[in-house]
This record gives structure tokens, C-alpha cells and sequence, in this order.
């Protein structure tokens, strides 16, 4: 009985066993094209889930920003007019004491000649 080897040498050698070793050469090939370019997509989508995360962070980063410019704006003009208002409110009540002073001392005159005198107020 001849070995193992001998008749897959003789296998081999025959034109159907070399047409299905070109078959099974072209077909791994493929399978190796098809694996890299699925490799190189994978990549590809990758790079572009990164870039595109990238610039999302990128533009919250922006709006947080314009958001606390905003925010910090507001409050300075919130507290400007709540100082006005107090200034206003101050000078309103400075004005009225003083308007309270000058009839106190225009009628203080008055008010003691008419302790002064001897008769009934009236």
C-alpha cells in the first residue's frame, strides 16, 4: 500500500486537484481583501465617530461659554438697575428730609410765637 503522502503527492498533481488549490488561493485572497477592507471601514467609521464627537464637544464647549456670558451679563445688569433703583430711592428720601428741614425751620417761627402768646391757639 503505498503511503499517505505519495497519493496526496498524486492528487495534487492531477488538473482538477490544482484548479481547486487555485480556487481555495483566489478564494482565501478574497477573504483576506474582504477582511482588510472591512478592517479599513471599521477604521474609517471610527476616525469619523471621533471627529464627529471631537466637534459636538467642541460646540457644547462653545454654548457653555456663550451660556455663562450671557448668564454673567445679566446678573451685572440686574445688579446695576438694582443699584439705581436704591440710589434713586435714597436720593428720594434725602430729598423729602430735606424738604421736611426747611418747613420745620419755615415755620419754626411761628410755631414759637404762638407759644408766646397768652391766648387760645387756634
Amino acid at each position: 500500500m503505498a503511503s499517505l503522502t505519495t497519493k496526496l503527492g498524486a492528487i495534487a498533481r492531477t488538473p482538477t486537484s490544482r484548479i481547486f488549490s487555485r480556487w481555495i488561493q483566489v478564494g482565501s485572497q478574497q477573504g483576506r481583501d474582504a477582511l482588510q477592507q472591512g478592517a479599513n471601514e471599521a477604521r474609517n467609521t471610527g476616525e469619523q465617530v471621533a471627529n464627529q464627537s471631537s466637534d459636538m464637544a467642541g460646540k457644547v464647549s462653545a454654548t457653555a461659554q456663550d451660556v455663562a456670558e450671557k448668564t454673567k451679563q445679566t446678573v451685572q445688569d440686574a445688579w446695576g438697575s438694582a443699584k439705581d433703583t436704591a440710589q434713586k430711592a435714597a436720593d428720594n428720601v434725602m430729598g423729602k428730609a430735606q424738604e421736611s428741614k426747611e418747613f420745620v425751620k419755615e415755620n419754626a417761627e411761628q410755631v414759637k410765637k404762638s407759644m408766646n402768646t397768652k391766648g387760645p391757639i387756634n
